[in-house]
């Protein structure tokens, strides 16, 4: 939008559409309830950058009958996980409630 003041156009800032919201619940309903493509316009772009390569500083072998090992296998398929991530994260929720 803009307005002429004195010879000049300036640009004013549009109202956003989307409300401010008090809680994350609140706007966890507005977003449940409307399309982000209605919205588009008011979203700015933004650089994300994920280091997924964060190197492990030890390696531990682990022998495992085959029965295990499948079992293991087919719960990682399902949480779409690699097995290495999965033991990996089994081990530190075990770690976190072992009272060592």
């Amino acid at each position: 939008m803009r307005i002429k003041k004195k010879g000049k156009y300036y640009m004013t800032k549009r109202k956003s559409r989307i409300p401010k919201f008090k809680t994350i619940e609140e706007e966890a309903k507005f977003w449940d309830t409307h399309s982000l493509s209605d919205y588009w316009d008011e979203f700015k772009d933004v650089d994300i950058v994920f280091d997924l390569q964060k190197p492990k500083q030890e390696t531990l072998i682990l022998r495992l009958q085959k029965e295990v090992k499948n079992k293991l296998e087919k719960v990682a398929k399902s949480k779409g996980l690699s097995v290495s991530s999965l033991a990996r994260i089994w081990l530190m929720e075990k770690l976190q409630t072992s009272k060592a």
